[in-house]
Formats: C-alpha cells, sequence, structure tokens
C-alpha cells in the first residue's frame, strides 16, 4: 500500500491543492482524504470478491487487469508522471470548481485510485480467512493513520527533502509498484493457463 498509493510522492500535490488554506483547514482536509481511504478500502476489503463474483470475473482474470494498471501507473511514477495518470483534466476542472478537495481529487482517485483497490481485491481474495480479513483492515487504519501523520507535517517534510527528494521517492516507490504489478500479473497467467506451468 505504501508503494501503491506513495503518501510521501502526493505530499506535493497535497500542499498545492491545499495552498490556499489555513493550517488547520489543511489538517480537516488530510484528515478527511486518509478517513475516506480507509472507508474506500476496507469496503473493498469486505465486499471485493462478492463484486468479482456478481460480474462472474475470475481472480485470475482481475489479478492481470490490476497488475497491468499499477504497471501503468508505475511507469509514470518512474517517469515523474503521477498526476497526469491518475487525474484527468475533466476532473481538474471538477476539483477546481469544488470547495473541499479532501475527498475528490485527493481520497479518490489520486489515493484510493484503481490500482489500490486492484490490489486490495487481489489480496482479500487470496488471504480470506477471517485473521487474515482483520489483520488487513487493521494494516488500513494504520496506514490512515501514517498517512494523516504525514500529511500533518506536509510543509515540513516538502521542505526538507525539495522537489527533488520528493521526486526520488516517487521513482523509488515506482520501481517497488512496478515489480508488485508484474508479481500479480505473473499469478494471474498462472491461473487461467495452469496447463502451461505443470
Amino acid at each position: 500500500m505504501v508503494a501503491i498509493i506513495n503518501p510521501v510522492g502526493l505530499l506535493p500535490v497535497f500542499v498545492s491543492l491545499t495552498s490556499h488554506q489555513t493550517e488547520a483547514e489543511r489538517n480537516q482536509t488530510g484528515k478527511v482524504a486518509n478517513f475516506a481511504v480507509v472507508v474506500i478500502l476496507l469496503v473493498t476489503i469486505v465486499a471485493g470478491q462478492h463484486i468479482l463474483n456478481m460480474f462472474s470475473i475470475s481472480l485470475s482474470a482481475f489479478r492481470i487487469a490490476g497488475g497491468s494498471l499499477i504497471a501503468i501507473i508505475a511507469m509514470s511514477m518512474l517517469q515523474g508522471k503521477l498526476g497526469e495518470v491518475k487525474r484527468n483534466q475533466e476532473e481538474d476542472r471538477e476539483s477546481s470548481a469544488m470547495e473541499s478537495v479532501a475527498v475528490v481529487p485527493l481520497a479518490l482517485p489520486l489515493m484510493a485510485g484503481p490500482g489500490a483497490i486492484s490490489s486490495v481485491i487481489v489480496f482479500a481474495a487470496e488471504h480470506n480467512s477471517l485473521s487474515n480479513i482483520i489483520a488487513m483492515c487493521i494494516t488500513v487504519i494504520v496506514f490512515g493513520l501514517v498517512s494523516f501523520g504525514l500529511f500533518r507535517m506536509a510543509s515540513i517534510i516538502y521542505k526538507i527533502l525539495g522537489k527533488t527528494g520528493i521526486n526520488v521517492i516517487t521513482r523509488l516507490m515506482g520501481l517497488l509498484m512496478l515489480s508488485i504489478g508484474i508479481e500479480v500479473i505473473a499469478a494471474g497467467i498462472k491461473g487461467l493457463f495452469p496447463q502451461l506451468f505443470s
């Protein structure tokens, strides 16, 4: 989740989206955004497999689709074009007209985007015992708290790391994410064509 959502890489976006806000308003925006991300991912953990079943999508096919999506986003991160892929021009216009940027575009699609959602569905489907589901829910909540803490220190971290430091972290996260995407695609291909690997 750290690699896919990349809260450190999103700090410049968060700072720019909340540049017109006071410190109290910025903290509130960070709180709402991370709460929304936690809710979206928790719902995905619980209902993700049911959604796949409803549309008769096999887990292997979803792994390939999700892995491809993760790989595409990772490639954009490696090239330093994260915002362009996660948000299109129409969403930019829509968000600029809104007073609050916490839920759209910050929580969805910048943080809990297709890559994060598909990863959570795949992991929840693979490890579907009650203890694993509870552990994943706790992990999502802890991630939300850590991410909120980072957003609270956004301006300080951004000043310390600078644009170059943030770009380096984004590219490292992109490399990790590309590896995750390839692993997910490979698992999906093995699931769809088991006779090729027997």
